[in-house]
């Protein structure tokens, strides 16, 4: 039975914010996942999990029945079961699977086209899935693929460009705000990549001090370690809110987490001294009475896109490029494994032809070139010929349109029509009946018994 590519998970679009926080899997947990993947007969398989998605990249005779099986393993993770979980989830199989694989990898299907991080996330999953044994060679072969995708996408369009220059806008806007960041303490609500990416910016450019929270605290502690900063309880977050001069929100959770009596009352207790407030998530983290406070700056992600003069249009085109890329990408990869499944056959048909001039020298020896030729050539079509004969015998006719069809690719396979249909005729149809020259010589072949 043929393997085939599947994905089951849960993302942003499909999945509610805190069923997808409870599905994320910490890097240290997730070789006890794949672990469970093979106990359940998942040969080859990647679990992925970001902010965005938990997902299983796999490969299996029975992608359906696998991915069922999956279910249940992320169903017992976040204590539901599979009929409560099914509605969170997607499952894609054969050229959706592999289309969803490449968008993934590209940065194509994220909440921000073009979040830099998604492809590595992707290489550190890959990585654990070898270690763990399972990325098998059909696995391999459609990362590997997926890999040269994305490098192209990032070399030949500025899709990347956009996730940058939003990060540049926001040091910008801090550093107009509060001026020397080394003296500002960041405080990240929520574990989002471009929060984190955000982040990221602000300390490259001499954020002093920062502090992680998330609804779930095992994963913001975890991250907290990862970045090298602070750790605040999520119940211990009008204390973080009070010490933090910038607050970068990255839930998503579909809720606002970030209120304006709550952002008001640490505005109280830091004297007015003013927060820059980015809400980084889609959909948005932050109530937006925030704006209306003095001395609160809210920025979403279109307020900094303006900063950055990033225009939509822009975006709009490089999007498209980078699918253009994706696009020829998957069709070059179809016919990769198009002419890896004709390898099979070619190798039979080689080795038939082998098979049967080692028998012919064998039986015929002393034959000069011109008779052992004849007589291979013979021995190669004899069995052909019988095949067309009896389906041009078939007395329901349906014998005759199956000769039609194996003769036509009999000269797409041999190029006879480029050749003048040497050896059988000047075309389909002409070839291969009773009577021909090669019945004939197949009852002149000595040692051959005609059938």
């Amino acid at each position: 039975m043929t393997a085939s590519y599947f994905v089951i998970g849960a993302s942003h679009r499909s999945c509610s914010g805190a069923i997808r926080d409870r599905l994320t899997t910490e890097e240290a947990e997730v070789p006890a996942m794949l672990e469970r993947l093979s106990a359940a007969g998942i040969a080859q398989a990647m679990w992925l999990s970001t902010c965005d998605r938990v997902e299983v990249q796999a490969v299996h005779e029975r992608p359906n029945e696998a991915a069922l099986t999956i279910a249940g393993i992320m169903a017992e993770r976040v204590g539901l079961t599979e009929t409560d979980l099914a509605g969170q989830l997607y499952t894609l199989t054969g050229a959706a699977a592999v289309r969803h694989v490449f968008a993934v990898a590209c940065s194509l299907d994220s909440q921000i086209i073009g979040e830099p991080h998604i492809l590595g996330q992707v290489k550190a999953a890959h990585r654990h899935a070898a270690a763990a044994g399972l990325s098998g060679p059909e696995l391999e072969v459609l990362l590997q693929a997926a890999y040269g995708a994305a490098k192209r996408v990032r070399r030949e369009t500025p899709i990347a460009e956009g996730a940058t220059s939003l990060v540049a806008a926001a040091v910008q806007v801090a550093r107009d705000l509060h001026g020397d960041l080394r003296r500002c303490t960041g405080l990240l609500m929520g574990l989002g990549d471009m929060g984190a990416l955000v982040l990221e910016g602000l300390r490259e450019a001499g954020l002093g001090r920062l502090i992680v929270a998330a609804p779930v605290d095992r994963r913001a502690e975890a991250a907290a370690r990862r970045m090298d900063s602070h750790f605040a309880p999520w119940a211990d977050l009008d204390s973080a809110l009070t010490s933090a001069d910038i607050v970068v929100t990255a839930a998503g959770l579909g809720r606002y987490i970030l209120s304006a009596p709550q952002l008001g009352a640490a505005l109280k207790r830091r004297r007015r001294r003013p927060v820059f407030v980015v809400d980084a998530a889609i959909p948005a983290d932050v109530d937006p009475d925030v704006a209306g406070l003095d001395e609160a700056f809210v920025y979403d992600l279109a307020d900094l896109e303006r900063v950055a003069l990033q225009g939509r249009v822009g975006r709009e085109a490089a999007t498209q490029a980078a699918w253009t890329i994706v696009d020829e990408a998957l069709a070059a990869f179809a016919r990769h494994r198009a002419e890896r499944a004709a390898v099979p056959a070619v190798a039979a048909l080689r080795t038939h032809f082998e098979t049967e001039r080692r028998r012919l020298l064998d039986e015929q020896r002393g034959l000069d070139a011109a008779s052992a030729t004849r007589l291979l050539v013979n021995r190669l079509l004899h069995g052909p010929s019988e095949a067309l004969r009896a389906m041009a015998a078939d007395p329901d006719g349906a014998g005759m349109a199956e000769r039609a069809a194996a003769e036509r690719l009999l000269f797409r396979l041999f190029r006879l029509d480029e050749s003048g249909g040497a050896g059988l005729g000047a075309g389909p149809g002409a070839g291969l009946g009773a009577g021909s020259d090669l019945d004939k010589d197949e009852r002149r072949e000595p040692g051959r018994e005609v059938q």
